[in-house]
């Protein structure tokens, strides 16, 4: 599995197993409480049939007492273990209790003269792992009509017995069990959809990229075609600024943009009349002007060029030198942006050591004696400090390396930091 699959295998099961383990107590709970409204639902409905059935609703007459009496022991024989009615005014008429009832009703919290309007309900654990629900009914005339004259009061206490307590956790143990392997097959099936979809956005994200790179390239071979250059240069540049920037902890955007501002450092030279910029003897001041504006017209074609806005530190900045003598801005030190500093090395680095139409290459001592002769004046102590100890390495891999090794070495160093 690809580290992109597993992260994602661990993020979805992750999510998965949380929402899981929150759903389903969450569920637990609501199937307990309707499992035990459905209770009390059935006992209300029973005991006000019961007591309408002796006459026990309207308890204003002289037989009230008997009637909630005889109610009351035929319910308590019922759904309930405990059965009171009281009159309209909450005093007490009649209690009937089994022997499960007899047994709790110490147990039970003392309470007010009824005076409620709505029925309701109460679940009470016990000592002796023993469960009650305790429900209150107002007594209306009317079993339809809530807004009627209240009449009496039903009190009862259910003792769950055993086996309905086992048949309401089983009940809310399957829902809550089923609410989390919902929760987790969703989320195995959502992972090859993820997967699918990254690996589609993934994938054209690529094809854009490599169009942007390939794009760059164009560019930077179209600057070396005119300025007689083969092109090699920006991919030997490119390449030992991004070794240089490994070194010093580039990562990232940071190092992005030194890619992209190393290959395109001179792209400025697009607007250079030939005449100058391919001028075999010396400039005159006029000539240097020109050729120096080649920074400016830079900064100019990278910047609002989206991808390509990091490049402009190290196009409006490899001309700066550390102690303020550069151009065009003459920075000093660390204002000039680290991209910049290091592409300084890279760039005369290579410069020296490679073939050109008026020098020949020089030799890696005489190069880095020069370097180091202008190290604190032209280049950074700390970017020469990290290029220093891989230097020899960096100048025996491209002694003999033509554009197409040059080329290839920086694609690994695209693909490493593009994350291609």
């Amino acid at each position: 599995m690809n580290p992109f699959k597993k992260r994602t295998a661990i993020r979805i099961a992750t999510v998965s197993v949380l929402l899981a383990s929150l759903a389903s107590p969450a569920t637990w709970f609501v199937a307990r409480e309707n499992a035990e409204e459905g209770v009390v639902s059935l006992a209300i409905e029973e005991s006000g049939r019961m007591l309408r059935q002796h006459d026990a609703i309207d308890l204003t007459g002289p037989d009230a007492a008997a009637h909630a009496a005889l109610a009351a022991k035929t319910i308590s024989g019922g759904l309930f273990d405990i059965a009171e009615i009281y009159d309209g005014q909450g005093r007490h008429l009649a209690e009937s209790a089994t022997e499960a009832g007899e047994a709790v009703e110490s147990s039970l919290p003392k309470h007010d003269v009824p005076g409620y309007s709505a029925a309701s309900y109460e679940s009470l654990k016990l000592s002796g792992d023993r469960w009650v629900l305790r429900v209150f009914v107002p007594l209306r005339a009317s079993a339809t009509d809530a807004s009627g004259p209240i009449t009496g009061y039903f009190e009862g206490v259910r003792v769950v017995p055993p086996w309905q307590q086992w048949q309401i956790i089983s009940t809310s143990l399957t829902a809550a069990l089923m609410v989390g392997l919902a929760s987790l097959l969703c989320g195995a099936a959502l992972y090859p959809v993820v997967v699918h979809l990254s690996g589609e956005n993934e994938r054209k994200t690529r094809e854009v990229l490599d169009s942007h790179i390939s794009m760059m390239e164009a560019l930077g071979r179209a600057i070396a075609k005119r300025d007689s250059d083969t092109g090699a240069h920006n991919y030997r540049v490119a390449w030992v600024a991004a070794r240089i920037a490994e070194r010093m902890g580039l990562k990232g955007s940071e190092m992005q943009a030194l890619i992209a501002g190393s290959f395109l450092h001179d792209v400025g030279k697009i607007g250079i009349p030939d005449a100058i910029l391919l001028k075999p003897g010396k400039l005159d001041d006029a000539e240097l002007a020109a050729m120096r504006s080649h920074v400016a017209q830079g900064e100019e074609i990278v910047t609002g060029m989206g991808w390509l806005d990091g490049a402009h530190a190290v196009v409006a900045g490899h001309h700066e030198k550390w102690n303020g003598s550069g151009y065009p801005r003459r920075l000093a030190g660390k204002d000039i942006p680290l991209p910049a500093r290091i592409f300084a090395v890279a760039d005369v680095f290579d410069a020296l050591c490679s073939k050109r139409p008026y020098k020949e290459p020089l030799g890696f001592d005489a190069a880095m004696a020069i370097l180091e002769q202008d190290t604190g004046s032209h280049f950074d102590p700390s970017v020469m400090a990290a290029f220093r100890t891989m230097a020899p390495d960096i100048f025996d891999r491209l002694a003999n390396a033509n554009e197409g090794d040059a080329r290839q070495l920086l694609d690994e160093r695209v693909r490493r930091h593009f994350e291609m």
